[in-house]
């Protein structure tokens, strides 16, 4: 599978933004949605679910584990916001406002996933954002092939990477 293409961001105002990624993963649609919308598939590449009510309005409850930029997990509560089945998945929660992922069909065993976030912060946190997605969806292609994080080993050093290139073409 080839890498995971570098995202996009706009301005959305002062101090607002959307991040952008569109990824073609070689997998039907119904593998990628559990993995997108349940407390096992989500623990494999993003964050533990601690509520998650898989429902338009469910509430949910996300928690990134203790790592490097941190001593404690950061917690993010909120709202499930859309819901299609097997189709539009929309988190908006504290921190990271709205998170969306839309998968459409290629075919009968290939899907692309749209998805934006939309939020607010400095320049610093949109290029950290860009990063951080960026690092998740490495995490989700190998939680696809079998391989889920993890997050006891993990580092900051891919983020890190990331990071810098997404400076440099902010730059460019």
């Amino acid at each position: 599978m080839p890498p995971v293409s570098h995202g996009t961001s706009e301005g959305r105002g002062e101090d607002r933004w959307r991040i952008r990624f569109e990824l073609h993963f070689p997998y039907a649609y119904e593998a990628l949605w559990p993995a997108l919308t349940t407390p096992d598939g989500l623990r494999g590449w993003l964050a533990e679910a601690e509520v998650l009510e898989r429902r338009l309005g469910g509430a949910v409850t996300l928690r990134w584990p203790a790592g490097p930029f941190q001593s404690i997990g950061t917690v993010a509560t909120g709202r499930v916001t859309a819901w299609d089945v097997e189709r539009v998945v929309e988190y908006t929660v504290t921190g990271h406002e709205r998170i969306r992922f839309h998968l459409e069909p290629v075919g009968t065993d290939s899907t692309v996933i749209r998805f934006v976030n939309e939020r607010s912060g400095p320049e610093s946190e949109r290029l950290d954002s860009l990063a951080g997605w960026h690092a998740h969806f490495e995490l989700l292609e190998s939680a696809l092939g079998g391989r889920p994080a993890n997050w006891a080993a993990w580092t900051a050093t891919r983020w890190a990477a990331l990071r810098e290139d997404y400076a440099s073409l902010s730059r460019a």
